[in-house]
């Protein structure tokens, strides 16, 4: 929005950071991302599950060794079949993985694309409120969270319970005694893991909220990188990246506490199981109730039961940290966004007018009113000047024509309809708009000029690059218009990137253009030269135009005159030099006029 102290400024910091969504409901979100692909879940756990038995065949095999060694037979048979099971087992295995391996990339491709197509078309007002860094952690950090879900937490956890489910089976059938004291076990184990689960997840969205904020903190300088050296303030962006990377440090030292625990839970488990086993089955051994042969194949079944514990405990802590993640994705998805535009055919636009009425406007309940029945009109064809102090709110005119925002009171009408029943996408491919500070992305600079119009034909681009005195530039850079501007057009002048902006708007032949300071950052020569090409463009279109310095605007057809968010005057220059005292006042300052 424009630098005349009209724009949203502060406000909030962003969604809600805190669990606003309860646990069901993550859970249920996390379902919703793996569904789609549910049966290569499916298919993945069930090879995973075809492994786990090829191991669980392992300790019945090694009992059949010590038992044919014990009576003298050949080993030859056991040997080669404990060597198959071995093999086929890791095929299977790794063909499952693999399968578990490309969902999850595809899972984290899917949500990549909604987030990012969410936040393009979230409402400006509420990107307003939202921090960059913290959005590239959303993209970035969380999804990939998310891919750590899909495949090494929930493969683990179904491969996991499924060799838990088996183990248990097998060890039932040698010795339920036995089996009872592992359960027991277990069962406190368990426990453990339902009081820590909810911590963790709590932890790890606070973690990931402050790697967030370190992000945002490092853009804000990244941004404003050429201001940081020159105030010498490289020391004070330093410790104000560091003060937030040692916030998200402890936070995710509080996440690894609780993780911690839950692993010590589970490895304690194991040791307690073994010590249980051997000590009760020593006994059952010593009194000849249970084959030494039997006691071996049961403790490596109990390996095979509670290594799975350690890893279930382990696939439910990565999943609480996925559920964090998903909890801030969807603050995201939860926010309301425009409809998706459909293409709108490039058209050579009719003039359009612009009609306010009583329109009043804020950026938010806890921000002051910006317009106050602000009420004007900028007939269709010729210019329509909007002037005034800063602050008075002529940027936020251009942003609620846009529909970058709503008002809360009056109507807006462009071309005789009131803009809400304008289709966006048509609205605003009728729309040229300059802002004030000009953006230039990085890319060529022939993308840059077709950014709005990707149908523009050479001649149509080589027209608009001699409108705006655009064409010596082209002869002096070395690739011509494939020239690399780098990011955001550092390697052009601030004049330059103002007249790329304006020849991109031309190029979208706008049935209504929108300069808001278009001419700030020319010279003399050049903001002649572009007065000329508006009011050459006004004959064909209607332009509506915010500036400070009134020599641009002194032909205009229409002169308004805001002060403090309201219309105080309009009319022609010499109207206003002999009927309004503030707009005299700025001409008299300007030199325009004697005061």
């Amino acid at each position: 929005m424009g630098m005349d102290g009209d724009g949203p400024g502060g406000g909030e910091p962003g969604p809600r950071t805190k669990a606003s969504l309860g646990e069901r409901a993550s859970w249920r979100l996390l379902f919703d991302q793996v569904r789609p692909h549910r049966r290569v879940l499916l298919l993945g756990g069930l090879l995973s599950l075809v492994g786990s038995l090829s191991g669980l065949a392992m300790p019945v095999m090694a009992k059949w060794v010590i038992d044919t060694f014990g009576e003298g037979g050949a080993l030859t048979g056991p040997v080669l079949g404990l060597s198959v099971a071995v093999l086929a087992g890791a095929l299977v295995s790794a063909a499952g993985r693999f399968l578990l391996e490309r969902m999850g990339e595809t899972i984290v491709l899917d949500s990549r694309r909604g987030l990012v197509d969410r936040i393009l078309r979230l409402r400006v007002s509420d990107v307003d409120r939202l921090k960059p860094g913290d959005l590239l952690s959303r993209v970035g950090s969380d999804t990939t969270l998310l891919r750590a879900v899909c495949t090494d937490a929930l493969a683990s956890l179904v491969g996991s319970v499924f060799t838990f489910l088996g183990a248990a089976v097998m060890m039932a059938i040698m010795d339920g005694l036995l089996l009872v004291v592992t359960l027991a076990v277990v069962a406190l184990v368990g426990l453990l893991g339902v009081v820590i689960a909810p911590r963790i997840r709590r932890a790890s969205l606070q973690a990931q909220v402050a790697l967030g904020e370190m992000g945002s903190v490092l853009d804000r300088a990244l941004q404003a990188f050429r201001t940081v050296k020159a105030a010498g303030a490289e020391a004070r962006e330093t410790a104000a990246v560091s003060a937030a990377a040692v916030a998200a440090r402890d936070r995710g030292v509080a996440a690894a506490a609780w993780t911690s625990l839950a692993g010590i839970g589970a490895w304690m488990s194991i040791q307690l199981a073994f010590l249980a086993v051997l000590g009760i089955g020593g006994a059952r051994v010593a009194a000849g109730e249970m084959e030494i042969s039997a006691l071996i194949a049961f403790l490596m079944y109990l390996f095979y039961l509670v290594s799975p514990i350690g890893q279930i405990v382990q696939s439910l802590t990565q999943i609480q940290n996925g559920l964090a993640a998903v909890t801030r994705i969807q603050e995201i998805a939860a926010l309301p966004a425009e409809p998706a535009a459909a293409p709108v055919t490039r058209t050579e636009g009719e003039p359009l007018g612009v009609t306010f009425s009583g329109v009043v406007f804020r950026y938010g309940e806890d921000r002051p009113v910006v317009h106050h029945g602000v009420t004007f009109e900028a007939p269709a064809g010729g210019m329509t000047a909007l002037v005034g102090p800063s602050g008075a709110g002529k940027s936020t005119v251009f942003g609620l024509i846009e529909r970058f925002y709503e008002p809360q009171e009056g109507s807006i009408t462009v071309g005789g309809r009131d803009i809400r029943g304008w289709p966006l996408g048509e609205l605003r491919a009728m729309l040229g708009y300059v802002e004030q500070d000009a953006p230039v992305l990085a890319g060529t600079l022939r993308e840059n000029l077709v950014f709005g119009a990707s149908g523009a034909t050479d001649e149509e681009v080589a027209r608009a690059l001699a409108r705006t005195r655009l064409d010596d530039l082209v002869e002096r850079l070395p690739e011509g218009l494939e020239t690399q501007v780098g990011h955001r057009g550092v390697l052009l002048s601030g004049g330059e990137r103002q007249r790329v902006a304006i020849a991109r708007a031309l190029l979208r032949r706008p049935g209504l253009l929108l300069l808001d300071e278009a001419t700030s950052q020319l010279d003399a020569v050049n903001e002649m030269r572009l007065r000329e090409v508006v009011a050459e463009v006004a004959r064909e279109t209607t332009v509506l135009v915010i500036a400070h310095r009134l020599s641009t605007v002194t032909g205009a057809d229409r002169i308004v005159v805001m002060e403090a968010g309201r219309v105080r005057a309009w009319g022609t220059h010499d109207e206003l030099v002999a009927a309004d005292e503030l707009y005299r006042e700025l001409a008299a300052t300007q030199f325009l006029v004697s005061s």
